[in-house]
């Protein structure tokens, strides 16, 4: 895909209890030109109201679901939301799929087996409600769910990794499908305090196995994944700094082969503020 799109992911546009307020922030992000808003889809029984909202109350900004959980929702149920929404507003709503997490699974009482026999599943599924494979796209970390991203969708939505994964998804999807990571930033040029920002976040993700062995995979040890991540494993995932410097950091993923960049402004663990000014910096640089 020729085009580069620079996206947002952010927590906010669930977490906010207003949705006056998640509507401005998306009308604003589409004025400054970004081209999607990505957040969780939670984990309820349907896809969350949030994302028809925010469809309904902007015009161009495209809306995707980064993800609804493959555990937690059944695909008759998100296949007729997705049409729904396609209906109304065309082209614009994409749904984004993933396998979550064996402790978050397991907590609501079900058991985490064979998370790719899964997805396959859930994909026959949504292909029996008639959801065409464009409309959709994958979490995927690794080879096979990277493999089932490109055979069976628009293409995937890897979350925190580093450019090196970038090169191997691209390689792995082929020219033609939608790359579309997830990258944390922190805009503080100060070393110490955006590392402790960068650990706030980290933290949490790297006491789940699917990403700390997906990290394994390209070198990353127990010792790098300890306290929050070693200086070195945060500044390979989290771009901090300037501006200028996050965007340099951004950059590594464009050249690596994202079509598309989802970016998520850490916030000092605040998801019901909504980070305009850092948005605004970067999408003077980026956009």
């Amino acid at each position: 895909m020729a085009q580069r799109l620079v996206s947002v992911w952010q927590p906010f546009f669930l977490a906010s209890e207003s949705r006056r307020a998640a509507i401005e922030a998306a009308i604003e992000l589409e004025e400054l030109g970004y081209s999607r808003l990505w957040f969780s889809g939670g984990f309820g029984e349907n896809v969350a109201p949030r994302f028809r909202e925010i469809l309904d109350g902007t015009t161009r900004i495209g809306v995707a679901t980064g993800i609804v959980s493959i555990w937690h929702s059944s695909p008759p149920e998100v296949a007729a939301f997705a049409q729904d929404a396609e209906r109304a507003h065309p082209g614009r709503f994409l749904l984004g799929l993933g396998a979550s997490h064996a402790v978050v699974v397991e907590a609501g009482g079900t058991d985490y087996r064979r998370p790719y026999s899964k997805m396959v599943q859930y994909l026959d599924g949504l292909d029996a409600a008639g959801l065409p494979p464009e409309r959709r796209v994958l979490a995927a970390l690794g080879p096979r769910m990277l493999g089932l991203s490109r055979d069976r969708s628009v293409g995937a939505h890897p979350y925190f990794v580093p450019a090196e994964h970038t090169a191997e998804a691209r390689a792995a999807l082929g020219p033609d499908r939608l790359l579309a990571p997830e990258v944390a930033v922190v805009l503080d040029a100060e070393a110490t305090t955006a590392r402790a920002t960068a650990r706030q976040y980290t933290s949490g993700y790297l006491a789940l196995p699917n990403y700390t062995n997906n990290l394994r995979r390209f070198g990353w040890t127990d010792e790098d994944f300890a306290a929050g991540g070693s200086d070195s494993l945060v500044d390979a995932l989290i771009p901090w700094g300037t501006a200028d410097q996050v965007a340099a950091g951004l950059e590594q993923h464009y050249q690596a082969g994202a079509d598309e960049v989802a970016i998520q402004v850490l916030n000092g663990g605040d998801d019901t503020t909504f980070p305009s000014d850092a948005f605004r910096a970067l999408a003077a640089i980026l956009i």
